[in-house]
């Protein structure tokens, strides 16, 4: 498949009518499996429209896990917003993070690497030598990412993840990806890497015409074939360290 450039889909779709949110892609739709191994986890998922299922009618890879696997699930999501803590289309991830039910015994937290910092241009930062929250920049990428890490771990005492979108072009995407191993190694998060994961590009331009409304937003048989087993696998190992 070819890397897409980020512009507005021309195949002319309604989201309800893309042939990828067909009735046959609604995961309500499919038997529970009995042994999941991620059966009664309890996950919070932070993030923006990808999380929420922007074009899939709001039935994301995190609704799938649910479904499918038996999770127990906070889906905190809202279209548009960032990382960094600025409220230009609604309240940002750290902003609602601070909002999350304290009292939720949490086995881990997603959060999403958003799309929409690189999309509006926010500042990259840098990873720093600090763990004290109050030091963190929020104006940057990179200090918000810290600042959701340290908050998780202080209010949850569990284990973060991020994960990253599959592949669009854009070079400050690409270098937001290059702080998950950064952070890995100062926090020791784990990552859902789907921007690097080799393997779900091997498919063809006819499957990922299927998969994708847009360039950033799957539809639901993008998640249900393509991003969810991803996130069924490495979850799993995850757990299983």
């Amino acid at each position: 498949m070819q890397i897409p450039e980020l512009k507005m889909p021309e195949h002319g779709y309604t989201k309800e009518g893309h042939p990828g949110n067909a009735g046959q892609y609604d995961v309500n739709k499919y038997p529970a499996k009995e042994n999941s191994p991620l059966k009664g986890k309890h996950l919070i998922f932070l993030g923006s429209s990808v999380t929420l299922g922007f074009a899939s009618m709001n039935q994301s890879f995190a609704d799938d896990l649910e479904h499918l696997d038996g999770i127990v699930m906070i889906k905190e999501a809202v279209n548009g917003t960032t990382l960094v803590d600025v409220d230009a289309k609604g309240p940002s991830y750290i902003k609602r993070l601070r909002t999350i039910d304290k009292s939720f015994p949490a086995d881990a937290l997603i959060c999403q690497l958003s799309t929409n910092d690189a999309t509006q241009g926010m500042p990259l930062g840098k990873v720093t030598d600090e763990r004290d929250p109050e030091a963190f920049d929020l104006q940057t990428i990179a200090g918000a990412m810290e600042y959701i890490i340290s908050y998780a771990k202080s209010t949850w005492n569990c284990p973060v993840l991020f994960y990253s979108g599959t592949r669009f072009i854009s070079d400050l995407y690409q270098n937001m990806t290059e702080l998950l191993p950064v952070m890995q190694e100062k926090w020791n998060i784990g990552l859902i890497d789907l921007w690097n994961h080799e393997e779900m590009y091997t498919i063809t331009d006819e499957a990922y015409s299927l998969y994708m409304f847009d360039p950033i937003h799957p539809t639901r048989a993008g998640y249900l074939e393509w991003w969810t087993p991803v996130f069924e696998k490495d979850l799993t190992a995850f757990f299983e360290k």
